[in-house]
């Protein structure tokens, strides 16, 4: 209660710290001093308690409508052209892999018998791919990110 406030958030607090001892007695060593470990396990479960409930009030504070504006069409159109451009970087095979993985969603499987080739092939594609993307949209999402970060702090 000193933590939490609520009395039925305590009880189930206290509660899965009881079930977790039940589950874990058997691998916990002989000389464990049990009040100390119930009073550690419940504090750190209080402090998590409140630290999601942080998070889910945060976010439940934005306002639907909050990602809908003309500033979020813009960084939309420039992840799209971002993502554009890194596509005309692939090697041709390379870029056909992955649209038909991504784009059309086949499995590897399936694209590697469209395309004649084995499905090693096709996942040495994707990961050509995926690393290509992750390099050219690397610094591009890390100002999403801070973006984000600073609206959801």
């Amino acid at each position: 209660m000193k933590y939490v406030r609520e009395i039925d958030d305590a009880k189930g607090i206290v509660q899965d710290v009881f079930v977790t001892l039940w589950d874990k007695y058997p691998t916990l060593a002989a000389d464990t001093n049990f009040k100390s470990y119930l009073f550690t396990s419940v504090k750190n479960r209080c402090l998590n308690h409140i630290r999601d409930r942080k998070k889910i009030t945060s976010i439940d504070a934005v306002p639907d409508n909050a990602f809908t504006n003309e500033s979020d069409d813009l960084y939309t159109q420039e992840l799209e052209s971002e993502i554009e451009i890194a596509l005309n970087t692939m090697p041709s095979k390379c870029r056909e892999a992955f649209e038909l993985s991504r784009n059309q969603g086949l499995k590897y499987a399936a694209i590697a018998e469209q395309m004649g080739i084995s499905v090693k092939t096709v996942e040495a594609h994707m990961t050509k791919a995926l690393g290509i993307l992750r390099d050219h949209l690397a610094k591009f999402l890390s100002v999403v990110f801070i973006v984000f970060y600073f609206l959801f702090r």
